[in-house]
């Protein structure tokens, strides 16, 4: 029987810092990374090594800072309106271009606008000039000696030109840190190929190479290794060979049977660390080998994005001497509540937005696997050890990934899914490229709530009145009845049952699910509303239905459960079906539409102007399943 590995200690993530740097320092080495000498021109972005000094003044000469003439400032005391002074042009004024050589014996320049010319050969002046007025003089912007540039610097393109300008055209900068990646797993297959079932495509190298470039590294991964113990210590040992500054083994860090990262480590150097106190990314292996310092990087893309930034990217920043993490923290407010493992750092990815005098952090899907959640982060939360989580409401620190203005123009929309809505951001984005909506899917009735804490400029809403067979207004009206808003239809959209190509199971109407397994949307989704009025309208019992309490947040979701066999049907919108390549059985079409307070109409007015344009109306229209007849209309204003 292969033999389980367990974790050597679940230690926090200060203490597994501390023993990196404590074997580091064994090793020498700790300290900032060595320089080398490159051409200015290959210099912008890089880590200065040492001091620049500057070899020569700038400028290296008294300058005229103007078009005009050069004179002694004397000559010109006595120069009035009424009583000009003439100078002799060649004799004691000298006329000069800017930044030419300030001639012998003056110190100061006339402006050519100030001058008149009675004569050709001389000028008029009425005003008296001051000494050394409109000249650079020697060394005005810096001086032989002085410091142009510190250590541990990063290089900007303005001062590529204070280099070459006080004499320099070679600068001294830190080498790049070199990584060694070693992706592991029986199970992957380079990006170039087409996975088949079983199969993963291996992309965690893609983003930790990334992560390497944007401080300042450089990463070279070698070729995928199988679960194969030897062949991975193989591998270790060719990259040790190398002399990287840093050797990451991707995956086989975690306690399973084929997770050999931590043996090999242990075989051939010596194991740190295996199991960090921090959430997502636990499983983080920290070892040496050869004096070399290898990090076993999680599998999931989640936890090994996380610890690249809080192992990787940081060890190379020190390496390179560009100190602190140089992203902007802010404070926001949280809109859920976060429980959290109690002697766990706990890491949330979040979304933001300025929803009125507040900054609104909305947490996005944990799960270890979930790359999207990179894509859409704005920022990183941090959860400290012992703090058990956050209320709603609460004031937390991020960390931004993207440009405060950029937040700061984002239209947050909380509510039903709807696919449609990407393409509404989309067109928003083409015509307002500082702009952008983002969608947090709470179902219906959480965007009304959300509206209600003014927690979101919009909500997307298609809430069926059981008693009328309207949509939305009533709802609105009942739960929003004091705040001023407007009712918009975003289309008309027909929903139907999702279900395998075919339809194997024969699903034609409501009283089919009795007999099949099906897949829900969560509590307060319009699609839900639907089913069990249809339920009750028939007189079925929820359970009795196979799946009734197997709940999913988006119209995609339900058509993934149902492509990959955990459900024979759910209710949805037809675009969800189409993008899964799922039979479509309709049912009926609702107005889906967007619930604006009035306080921020002036914020989403682009994308109401965008709503209501032909181009975008058309494009919506050509999607199967929308209705544009009544799109950007206005349903109910208050």
């Amino acid at each position: 029987m292969t033999e389980r590995n367990i974790y050597l200690e679940d230690i926090p993530l200060d203490e597994a810092r501390r023993r990196l740097e404590m074997a580091l320092r064994e090793a020498g080495k700790w300290e900032p990374l060595a320089g080398e000498t490159l051409p200015l021109t290959e210099a912008l972005g890089r880590i200065t090594a040492e001091p620049l000094w500057a070899k020569v003044s700038s400028p290296h000469y008294h300058s005229a800072a103007m078009d005009g003439y050069a004179v002694q400032a004397k000559d010109t005391l006595n120069a009035t309106e009424t009583r000009p002074v003439r100078l002799k042009i060649g004799g004691r004024a000298h006329p000069v271009n800017t930044g030419a050589p300030l001639p012998p014996d003056t110190n100061a320049v006339i402006m050519i606008e100030d001058v008149q010319h009675p004569v050709p050969d001389e000028i008029e002046i009425r005003a008296a000039v001051a000494p050394w007025q409109h000249i650079r003089l020697m060394g005005e912007d810096m001086v032989a000696t002085e410091l142009v540039l510190p250590a541990n610097h990063k290089i900007r393109p303005v001062d590529l030109g204070a280099a070459a300008g006080c004499g320099h055209h070679m600068i001294r900068v830190r080498r790049k840190p070199r990584v060694i990646l070693i992706p592991t797993g029986s199970e992957l297959i380079p990006v170039t190929q087409t996975p088949q079932p079983g199969q993963i495509i291996e992309y965690n190298s893609l983003v930790l190479c990334g992560q390497i470039a944007e401080v300042g590294g450089i990463g070279h991964v070698m070729d995928i290794i199988p679960d194969e113990r030897d062949q991975i210590r193989a591998a270790l040992q060719d990259a040790v060979k190398e002399r990287p500054d840093l050797i990451l083994i991707l995956s086989g860090s975690s306690a399973g049977s084929r997770d050999f990262t931590a043996a090999v480590v242990r075989d051939l150097g010596s194991l740190l660390v295996h199991g960090v106190a921090v959430r997502p990314g636990h499983p983080v292996i920290i070892g040496i080998v050869d004096g070399i310092p290898v990090i076993g990087v999680p599998g999931y893309p989640v936890s090994a994005a996380l610890t690249g930034e809080i192992f990787i990217q940081p060890l190379l920043a020190h390496w390179l001497g560009s100190g602190s993490d140089p992203r902007l923290r802010v404070d926001a407010t949280i809109t859920r509540k976060m429980t959290s493992p109690t002697g766990d750092d706990d890491f949330v990815r979040v979304m933001l937005a300025q929803v009125g005098d507040r900054l609104l952090a909305s947490p996005l899907s944990r799960g270890a696997g979930v790359i999207t959640s990179l894509v859409r982060a704005d920022g990183l939360a941090h959860i400290p050890r012992f703090s058990e989580g956050v209320d709603i409401g609460q004031t937390i620190e991020v960390i931004l990934y993207r440009p405060m203005e950029l937040i700061q123009n984002t239209v947050l929309a909380m509510g039903s899914h709807d696919p449609m809505l990407d393409l509404l951001a989309q067109f928003l984005t083409t015509r307002y490229p500082t702009e952008r909506l983002v969608s947090s899917n709470v179902g219906s009735l959480g965007g009304v709530v959300a509206l209600r804490r003014k927690e979101a400029h919009l909500a997307g809403i298609h809430l069926l009145d059981t008693r009328t067979g309207e949509y939305n207004l009533s709802y609105v009206q009942q739960h929003l009845r004091d705040a001023p808003l407007q009712l918009v239809t975003f289309a008309h959209r027909e929903q139907g049952f999702m279900v395998a190509p075919g339809n194997p199971q024969q699903i034609r109407t409501f009283d089919d699910l009795l007999r099949v397994r099906y897949v829900n949307r969560q509590k307060g989704a319009g699609t839900r509303i639907l089913l069990d009025y249809e339920l009750q309208k028939r007189g079925l019992l929820p359970e009795q239905i196979a799946g009734y309490d197997h709940e999913e947040y988006t119209h995609l979701a339900v058509a993934a459960a149902v492509a990959s066999g955990m459900a024979d049907c759910g209710l949805g919108v037809r675009s969800a079906a189409l993008a899964l390549e799922l039979d479509f059985i309709p049912v009926g079409w609702e107005r889906y539409d967007l619930v604006i307070p009035a306080e921020h109409l002036a914020h989403v007015q682009h994308l109401l102007d965008i709503l209501r344009d032909p181009e975008f109306r058309r494009a919506l229209g050509q999607q199967p399943g929308y209705d544009t007849r009544q799109t950007g209309e206005i349903q109910y204003k208050k």
